[in-house]
């Protein structure tokens, strides 16, 4: 049995380390076919969500998927974000938080062989996390 991986228990202490210090976390997602954001705020691939308890409802910081629902332009809206586009969580107020670096492969689902190729992808930028105000 494999180790479980970190991402998730960082992304959740820092938006831990948020609540407790009054702060508003904000969550850097590269969005792929397994997002579900509301793709009118979608900029550049990415998108950044406010995850502070003002903001969503039905926060659940899972393992494997980050779910909440949440307003966008006045309009409710369900959140779906795999953990593996997470690119960042970093507190809006002063830009504290974690970059994660890279993009992690989509998990290859029981019974598959995984011997598929992969389509060609175009070439990655180092993410880069911005202030939002």
């Amino acid at each position: 049995m494999s180790d479980p991986p970190t991402k998730p228990y960082l992304i959740r202490a820092i938006y831990e380390w948020c609540a407790d210090s009054g702060l508003t976390p904000y969550l850097a997602v590269r969005v792929d076919k397994r997002t579900m954001v509301p793709m009118a705020f979608v900029k550049e691939g990415e998108i950044v969500l406010n995850l502070s308890t003002e903001a969503v409802h039905n926060l659940q910081l899972g393992n494997e998927e980050i779910t909440c629902d949440g307003r966008f332009g006045g309009v409710p809206h369900g959140v779906i974000v795999p953990v593996s586009a997470v690119i960042g969580i970093f507190a809006k107020e002063n830009g504290q938080g974690l970059a994660f670096q890279g993009h992690e492969p989509e998990p290859v689902p029981p019974g598959s062989s995984g011997g598929d190729k992969p389509p060609d992808e175009p070439a990655r930028t180092k993410p880069q996390l911005k202030i939002v105000k």
